[in-house]
């Protein structure tokens, strides 16, 4: 950690914010928002197929769109370069996605909403001890109320712990590290990185980390599961099991991932924390507007003090 007298994030940003800043910001709200509709839309499609099977089509199909593109005009150190910052981020990121999705099969959806929310906390602290960066006053004070508004949203938190929750726990402790990880693979600050290091593009890295996941889950799949994972279901038995894997792979994998990496080398981890952190409000908007779920007084102010914080946060 550093002194007391390490400059924050947010006091070494310009008075007014560059276009990139706007930018990063955007796409972040943008990262969350498709987040925020996966969980209804992934859940209509594990009807179809295991978790971990889909996963892997979900994945593997992203490296197989983002390949051919990412690799074109890159140079052998680049390639070099995305496989030594992109296989640790991709096992990281592995780890989240498979913390995420037996945690949510464990617990009550909103206690899990709940708890992966809490990457808002751990994020500055992850950001403090592991890059140097101590977060200013207002970051704590947004962290503060996006918890608050989270545990609101989430309609508060009854009954003992369990295994779910402390799975869905080390998910957000998991997204944390990788914003950090990833935030300084993408700014070249990590110890071990040669001067002079050719840069890699973000498109390559995520290339890297999306094939990690996919491999990695397809291998655990025919490892795990008693009989292996089964056929891929077909077009005209289930339709929408491949509409849902389109929209995942398109928007909340692609996109959302790409977005991200690109938004970390413009701002800080503990911003896109605030930000993505949003992710359970717009799932709770996308549940009462498209699946007909309903939500109360506590649950609309709940939202509102999660996007309101990061919304404060993106004008400072």
């Amino acid at each position: 950690m550093t002194s007391s007298a390490a400059v924050s994030p947010a006091s070494s940003l310009p008075a007014s914010p560059s276009p990139l800043l706007r930018g990063a910001d955007l796409a972040l709200l943008l990262v969350a928002m498709v987040w925020g509709t996966s969980y209804g839309v992934a859940k209509g499609a594990l009807a179809f197929y295991p978790v971990l099977g889909f996963l892997a089509v979900r994945f593997l199909l992203t490296t197989a769109l983002l390949a051919p593109v990412a690799l074109r005009g890159t140079t052998a150190a680049q390639r070099w370069g995305a496989l030594r910052k992109g296989l640790p981020l991709g096992a990281l990121l592995l780890s989240i996605f498979v913390c995420e999705t037996y945690g949510v099969a464990h617990t009550p959806a909103s206690r899990a909403a709940f708890l992966i929310s809490l990457c808002v906390v751990f994020t500055p602290v992850a950001e403090w001890a592991l890059m140097g960066q101590r977060p200013s006053r207002a970051v704590w004070m947004c962290v503060a109320v996006s918890l608050c508004g989270a545990l609101l949203l989430a309609g508060g938190w009854q009954g003992g712990w369990s295994g779910g929750d402390a799975l869905m726990l080390a998910a957000a402790v998991l997204r944390a590290l990788m914003a950090c990880a990833t935030a300084r693979a993408a700014r070249h600050v990590s110890p071990s990185a040669a001067p002079g290091a050719a840069p890699v593009p973000v498109l390559l890295l995520t290339t890297v980390q999306s094939a990690v996941v996919g491999v990695g889950t397809l291998a655990m799949g025919w490892a795990l599961l008693p009989q292996g994972l089964p056929p891929l279901p077909t077009w005209a038995a289930a339709s929408a099991f491949w509409w849902a894997t389109a929209y995942l792979v398109l928007g909340c994998t692609v996109f959302a991932l790409v977005a991200q990496n690109w938004a970390l080398k413009h701002t800080s981890p503990s911003r896109v924390g605030l930000l993505t952190g949003t992710e359970p409000a717009w799932g709770a908007l996308f549940a009462v507007a498209w699946l007909g779920e309903s939500l109360g007084p506590q649950g609309w102010l709940g939202g509102a003090l999660v996007v309101g914080a990061a919304l404060w946060m993106a004008r400072r």
